[in-house]
C-alpha cells in the first residue's frame, strides 16, 4: 500500500505542477483536487499528472493509463488488426468476458471527428483510444469508475453562447518552456466550448512564431472554434423560440 503523502506536501506539488505549465493544469486547484483523487486509489499523488487530462475543467483519464488500469485488474487485449484506417481490439476479462472492438476513419468521418489535424498527423493512434474507451467500458467498466475518458470529455457540452461572457485573458508566458505539440492539438479536440479553447492560448503562444507547428496547431483552433459554434447553435435557436 502507498504511504499516504500529507495534504501539506501534496498543496506544494499542486503549486509546482501548476506554475509549470507542462501537463494542462491551469490552477493549483485543479491539479490538488487530481492528486487527492490519486491518493484515494492507493497511488502517489504525482501520479494524477501522468494518467489524467483536464478537458474543460473536468477530470478525463488518458486511453494509455485506462489501458494500463485494465491489465494490471486482469484485463487482456489482442490488437487483431492496427493501421493507419481501421484497428481492431479484442478485449477480455473473466467478470466481463470478451468483445472485439472496431474503429475505422471511415466511422470517425462519420462522427465528424476528422476536421482536426489530430486524426490527419496520428490516425491511428486517436482509432486505437476510441477503441480502448469502448472497449474497457463494455468489458470491465468497474476499473474506471468514476472518471470519464477523453472522448466523453469531448462531448461534454455546455449550452452557453460564447458572446454571454468575456473570455478570458491569456496567462502569462512561461520562458522557456518546451510544448509537447501532439498533446496540445489533441487537447484542442477534446474541447467542447469555446471557454475551453482559450485557456490553451498560452500553450499555443509557447510555439516558435512562423512555424509549421504553430501554423497547424492555430488551424486545429481555428477550426474546432467554428465546430463547437455550429454545435451550440440549435441550443440557441431552441432557447429563442422558448421565449
Amino acid at each position: 500500500m502507498t504511504a499516504l503523502v500529507p495534504v501539506d506536501q501534496i498543496e506544494r506539488m499542486a503549486l509546482a505542477v501548476a506554475k509549470s505549465g507542462l501537463f494542462g493544469f491551469k490552477t493549483p486547484d485543479q491539479a490538488m483536487a487530481l492528486m487527492l483523487v490519486a491518493q484515494a486509489e492507493n497511488l502517489h499523488p504525482a501520479k494524477a499528472i501522468q494518467e489524467y487530462h483536464i478537458i474543460n475543467g473536468k477530470p478525463t483519464l488518458k486511453a494509455d493509463a485506462m489501458l494500463a488500469r485494465f491489465q494490471a485488474a486482469g484485463g487482456r487485449v489482442e490488437w487483431i488488426e492496427y493501421t493507419d484506417t481501421k484497428v481492431v481490439g479484442k478485449f477480455s476479462h473473466q467478470s466481463g468476458g470478451s468483445v472485439t472492438v472496431e474503429w475505422t476513419v471511415e466511422m470517425g468521418r462519420k462522427a465528424g471527428l476528422l476536421g482536426n489535424p489530430t486524426w490527419t498527423k496520428y490516425p491511428r493512434q486517436m482509432l486505437r483510444s476510441r477503441c480502448i474507451a469502448e472497449g474497457i467500458r463494455t468489458v470491465f467498466p468497474g476499473v474506471i469508475v468514476g472518471s470519464y475518458s477523453d472522448e466523453e470529455g469531448e462531448d461534454m457540452t455546455i449550452a452557453t453562447a460564447p458572446s454571454q461572457a468575456p473570455l478570458p485573458p491569456p496567462a502569462p508566458e512561461p520562458v522557456e518552456v518546451v510544448v509537447n505539440v501532439e498533446d496540445l492539438l489533441e487537447r484542442i479536440e477534446l474541447a467542447s466550448t469555446i471557454e475551453g479553447l482559450e485557456l490553451l492560448r498560452s500553450d499555443i503562444r509557447r510555439l516558435p512564431k512562423d512555424s509549421e507547428d504553430r501554423k497547424s496547431v492555430i488551424q486545429a483552433a481555428t477550426r474546432r472554434t467554428e465546430q463547437i459554434r455550429a454545435e451550440q447553435a440549435p441550443s440557441l435557436e431552441a432557447e429563442g423560440g422558448a421565449l
